[in-house]
């Protein structure tokens, strides 16, 4: 019995892990022996990858600490840091080997990329320090391989992916570039002979447009709009015939250009991000099929998996989730409650447990149980059904609105203080009369982020308020900071306005689904922003200098560096846009991003301006792009879907079961889901509708579905319930030119 146990359990193991991989989409292959699956666990598990990522950006915090240096370190101490943390990457590393198949780990190339990244990190190392015993000044040009780390390790798949976006849309984006630089380059020609021979001055007294390299660059910046108008007004000046030249300019390679390179980008990621989506969909249902095979039992015609297995698979995927909610996910697998769960219905069990179900415990108020004539009295149920209607809501919407306005008021005027006495009143009788209303212990439950930030915004406004008062009665001390900051808190009440109006909900429904890829695009950015800079210091640190305006140095008006003299860098102040450090770099790419640095060619070389287009045409041209074709399509996608077909399931069978909260009905069901809102969704004890005894489920708000999920979900539930989809090999190896049209919906969304 004991050797028919421990084979059982290792399948019930596997088929957990597998589960687990769908439910997170993880495709990493591992080795299905007992001790590599618990080894597999290991490395999936929260602490390992927190600990990892703490690692990571700690190893990318150096440059802070190193010279040239925001915040300077004994070189001792940087180093033995950075050794700390590459050591923890290989340890991480051999961890990954453990538990993949020997030949796939080294075909992996991202696990190539690692080792080599820590060996040339302790290389540079090695040699830096060396040559520093020495006094010998050297580059420390292995820090731009630190991002390496970032996106290489298995926990980095998102990174990875938009950086698969890059590449995959940089050879059809290629092409429209080569003949945007052709449009540039003829321009520039026609500008040479245009102006060239007009012995034209700039606002700097340097001669306009003579040099046809320098032409090329001021009009590829004039495309950001960045140096507009100043770079046509010496044209201007001398005739306003000129500013045709360029408006044209401007209308072809700022409109129609940028305007194409946005459709190319789009399209392309459009085209792999449905890739994406069927290898994911695919990769999701080969592995519930292969769990299912793992713990199918013959029952007649059929293969099922036992009840009594099923939930031993759900303790060990989701220990968290509560018996009950584990109970509620059994009632809809098993919906004629047979003792089993069928093929179609466990390969649904990886996206149930996507759905986050709050379990919600029907209490009876306090109040209820210690004066229960009071509180069930005439005058007592019309209070709290006054609370609980409507019109209660919109009223302090209306007061929100109106202390918005006072707010923005003098602040001096007694008056606006008396009225903020007031408001602070409204506010805190709202509070209590909810408290009085709504269970307590429910009213203030973890999922009821809109209760908790009302109070605190308004407990901190009424401390702020006494604390301020006091303080300008006993001494001279004058608080105004601490209550400005509670002002601008409180006019954050303003979103549950925007909240409550329908059509909004839509914006605030992506804008909410889009904050998680938002963060992958924000590693993404990280990673270029962190290279740029490394080259950035090791080009520009020194050449440009900040002094305070009371300085004495010499060349101090010149951002120390006579080369900037009378320039317009200087004369604008911009003393400050340097590469002295992480932080100045970090900010002079932020505003490159929008912007143009021109004094950095003026103190060094002109074929400095090459790092900046280069700036320009990655992050701008391409980044930025890519960013905002995700914003189109998360857009397009949340105008386009209804619940998905699993979350129908499951409100249908809490329905059923009567352990439901109803949520209100909506005008446009395809539009928008219902907002969470605690006035509607906490009833509590003496409601105007019954409430059942013990507990209540409900979905939790759909607006936190990302918008990656969603177009998964439309893909699956076109798969027919027996296509198991290809093999493992075939799906990693599958490209947009092997999709296949499949049902109208998925293409209009992806």
């Amino acid at each position: 019995m004991a050797g028919e146990a421990a084979p059982a359990q290792g399948r019930l193991l596997l088929a957990a892990a597998l589960v687990s991989d769908a439910q997170y989409n993880r495709n990493i292959p591992f080795e299905t022996s007992p001790g590599a699956v618990r080894l597999y666990y290991l490395y999936n598990h929260w602490v390992m990858q927190a600990t990892t990522y703490f690692f990571i950006f700690l190893n990318l915090s150096l440059v802070l600490f190193e010279e040239p240096a925001v915040y300077p370190l004994p070189f001792l101490a940087t180093s033995l840091i950075e050794v700390l943390c590459l050591l923890v990457f290989s340890v991480r590393l051999m961890h990954f080997a453990k538990v993949t198949p020997r030949n796939v780990f080294w075909k992996d190339t991202k696990n190539i990329c690692v080792m080599v990244a820590i060996l040339m990190s302790l290389t540079d190392l090695a040699i830096f320090g060396a040559l520093r015993i020495y006094n010998v000044r050297s580059v420390r040009w292995s820090r731009i391989v630190r991002p390496i780390f970032l996106i290489n390790f298995a926990e980095s798949r998102q990174i990875r992916r938009a950086f698969r976006s890059i590449r995959n849309t940089f050879p059809e984006i290629t092409y429209v570039f080569l003949l945007f630089m052709f449009s540039v380059l003829m321009f520039s020609l026609m500008a040479l002979k245009l102006f060239g021979e007009r012995n034209l001055q700039t606002a700097e007294g340097l001669p306009y447009f003579t040099n046809y390299l320098e032409i090329v660059f001021d009009l590829y910046v004039l495309v950001t709009t960045a140096n507009s108008p100043d770079v046509m007004m010496p044209a201007f000046d001398f005739s306003w015939w000129y500013a045709l030249f360029f408006i044209t300019y401007v209308i072809i390679n700022t409109y129609i250009f940028m305007s194409v390179f946005l459709a190319v980008v789009y399209n392309n990621y459009r085209k792999h991000l449905k890739n994406e989506i069927r290898k994911l969909a695919y990769m999701k249902r080969r592995k519930m099929v292969e769990a299912f095979n793992l713990l199918k039992e013959e029952e007649g015609a059929e293969f099922v998996v036992r009840e009594a297995q099923w939930k031993q698979l759900v303790k060990l995927v989701a220990p968290d989730i509560s018996n009950s909610h584990r109970e509620l996910l059994l009632h809809i697998s098993d919906d004629e409650q047979k003792g089993f769960i069928d093929k179609k219905s466990f390969v649904r069990l990886a996206d149930l447990l996507n759905i986050q179900v709050i379990t919600l415990k029907i209490r009876r108020h306090p109040l209820g149980r210690w004066m229960p004539r009071v509180y069930s009295s005439a005058a007592s149920q019309f209070l709290r059904s006054m609370v609980r209607h409507r019109g209660f809501v919109w009223t302090y919407d209306v007061i929100i609105l109106i202390n918005a306005i006072f707010i923005a008021l003098d602040e001096e005027s007694p008056y606006i203080s008396y009225a903020e006495w007031v408001f602070l009143a409204l506010y805190i009788i709202e509070i209590l009369l909810k408290v009085y209303t709504y269970e307590p212990r429910t009213f203030f439950g973890k999922n009821q982020f809109w209760n908790w930030f009302d109070t605190l915004i308004i407990f901190a406004a009424l401390t702020a308020t006494i604390l301020n008062t006091t303080l300008k009665s006993t001494t001279e001390y004058n608080s105004q900071q601490i209550l400005d900051i509670v002002f601008i808190l409180r006019v954050l009440r303003l979103i549950r306005i925007v909240d409550s109006i329908q059509r909004f909900r839509v914006i605030m429904n992506t804008l909410i689904n889009i904050v998680p890829t938002m963060l992958t695009f924000g590693g993404l950015t990280l990673v270029v922003y962190y290279v740029f800079a490394i080259i950035g210091m090791e080009l520009f640190q020194g050449k440009i200098q900040f002094f305070p305006a009371n300085s004495n140095a010499p060349h101090a008006l010149e951002c120390g560096n006579p080369a900037l003299k009378d320039s317009m860098f200087a004369r604008g102040k911009y003393c400050k846009n340097n590469f002295n450090n992480f932080a100045s770099s970090f900010i002079v790419l932020l505003e490159l991003t929008v912007v143009n640095q021109c004094g950095f060619a003026k103190v060094t070389v002109q074929a400095a301006k090459l790092y900046f287009i280069a700036f320009h045409i990655v992050m701008v041209i391409i980044i930025v792009n890519i960013f905002v074709s995700f914003i189109l399509e998360a857009f397009f996608v949340e105008y386009s879907l209804e619940k998905s077909e699993v979350e129908t399931a499951i409100e249908q069978k809490i329905q059923e079961l009567g352990m439901g909260i109803q949520e209100d009905e909506l005008q446009d069901e395809k539009l928008i889901d219902n907002m969470e809102s605690a006035e509607h969704d906490l009833e509590g004890e003496g409601g105007t509708k019954p409430q059942p005894k013990g507990l209540v489920f409900k979905i939790a708000s759909k607006r936190y579905r990302t918008v990656d999920a969603l177009l998964q979900r439309m893909f699956e539930a076109e798969l027919p319930p027996e296509d198991e989809g290809p093999s493992f090999e075939e799906i990693l190896n599958l490209s947009p030119a092997d999709a296949v049209q499949r049902n109208v919906t998925f293409e209009a969304a992806a």
